[in-house]
């Protein structure tokens, strides 16, 4: 029996799967762009990378098969309908590949990309184990809605016949392993479990709880909440193939405040990573806070709309650096330009001005209260009276916002904080945040302090 073990990233809700093949070598199915996660477990257990294997043009993150090529000769596999623009091995629907005694299955299965394929793992025929990407995931499905308005209908059709035409019909027994999962931006509807069962989907899937395709189609789509930019271009770097780091990660060159505002003059982006509390205190002026934890990808990629930004940031000493860079160069931000030396201190010694940022520490007052959580949030429970404006419109919606102070809330702070920095962009100066929830706010408890990186 093969052994399989998950590689999750929790900032996109993503899976990738190292699969021990049984004869020293391991199938690694949608890895992402840094290779040491997998080259790590799988020298952890004494195995060569022979495979690479993916499930479709990915559209949240750059795909890491040419980097585990590179590093390990690993060999690629993917839909031939993806169209890859690099030296890969294209496979179609019912193509098998020996695997040295394993065998890999591949099930056309369009429904999430037109090009989708899972890969069934064969033991002397049988199923043991389904790689299934976005096409059935745990507890729903993903969206169809990234390639254009005109496909999202005919995709969400085509999920409903490759689910119930192709993978209902294994055994309930098979394990399915999802690329996407519970917190993907990509995904509807998913449960927080990473892996599942053919039966599990079948007697416990809200999608497939209803009564035929139409049914199917309509909770799927109505499901669908909004979606950075970026997921819109990443399909076309991945089928163009994008450039490989290797196992060494840049270093982020420091600069000093001299070449900072003349980066910024030339159109650069400052990003204080910082703490909320770091940001508060004193911050550039103009600067967006994107405070660094398992999301930062996501809302960076959200709120730069180029890529091809200069990134300049702002970083306290103990962050981790290396978690910076390759969360950015993780959905295809190559453009860093380096950290600020001696961070906002040596910017206000050089006699530059520095902002703050008040946090309202109690409800109450005069006072506009704008909540920039997701929609699925809002309708859970919110301030009654307050404006809701999700964090990824907030800086075309700016100025639908009435004149006076506006106070931001999000869950704990992270995201009300950059909503803060994006209306400051915008000529805003009343502005404070509120560090807790909708909860807080109601019955007039302090915000908790602690700031969990999924915030």
């Amino acid at each position: 029996m093969a052994v399989i073990v998950g590689i999750r990233d929790e900032g996109l809700g993503n899976s990738s799967w190292l699969v021990d093949l049984g004869d020293g070598s391991a199938l690694v199915v949608d890895p992402r762009r840094d290779p040491r996660p997998y080259v790590s477990a799988a020298g952890r257990r004494g195995l060569q990378l022979r495979f690479a294997a993916e499930t479709h043009l990915h559209a949240d993150f750059v795909s890491g098969t040419s980097e585990l090529a590179q590093a390990a000769g690993a060999q690629i596999l993917a839909s031939s309908g993806a169209q890859l623009a690099f030296e890969h091995t294209p496979v179609g629907d019912t193509d098998e590949i020996d695997l040295g005694g394993l065998t890999l299955r591949v099930l056309a299965t369009p429904g999430h990309t037109p090009e989708h394929v899972a890969f069934l793992l064969c033991d002397a025929g049988l199923p043991v184990a389904l790689f299934t990407g976005g096409t059935l995931i745990a507890g729903g499905a993903a969206r169809p809605d990234l390639i254009a308005p005109d496909q999202t209908e005919p995709l969400a059709r085509a999920a409903w016949r490759s689910i119930t035409e192709r993978l209902l019909a294994l055994p309930d027994d098979v394990p399915v392993y999802p690329t996407h999962g519970g917190g993907s931006f990509c995904a509807s509807g998913a449960s927080e479990a990473p892996s599942t069962t053919i039966g599990a989907e079948r007697a416990g899937n809200p999608l497939l709880q209803v009564s035929g395709e139409d049914g199917f189609v309509d909770r799927l789509l109505s499901g669908l909440g909004s979606h950075p930019g970026y997921f819109l271009r990443l399909r076309d770097v991945n089928r163009a193939g994008p450039p490989t780091y290797g196992p060494e990660t840049p270093a982020l060159r420091p600069l000093d405040v001299s070449d900072t505002a003349g980066l910024v003059v030339a159109g650069g982006m400052v990003v204080d990573v910082r703490p909320v509390t770091a940001y508060a205190a004193g911050h550039l002026p103009g600067s967006l806070s994107i405070e660094l934890r398992d999301g930062f990808a996501s809302w960076l990629g959200w709120l730069v709309d180029d890529p091809g930004t200069p990134l300049l940031f702002v970083v306290d000493a103990d962050q981790d650096r290396d978690d910076l860079v390759r969360q950015c160069l993780g959905i295809g931000y190559e453009h860093i330009a380096g950290e600020i030396a001696g961070g906002v201190e040596a910017w206000a010694q050089a006699g530059h001005e520095l902002r703050s940022t008040p946090l309202f520490a109690r409800p109450g007052g005069d006072v506009t209260v704008l909540d920039v959580r997701q929609e699925s949030e809002w309708l859970r429970r919110h301030v009654p009276g307050a404006v809701h404006i999700e964090l990824g419109e907030l800086g075309e919606r700016a100025a639908e916002l009435p004149a006076g102070r506006v106070v931001t809330h999000c869950m704990h702070g992270q995201r009300a904080m950059t909503a803060a920095s994006l209306l400051e962009r915008a000529g805003r100066r009343d502005v404070a945040v509120f560090t807790g929830g909708p909860q807080q706010w109601v019955t007039g408890e302090a915000p908790r302090e602690a700031h969990p990186p999924s915030a």
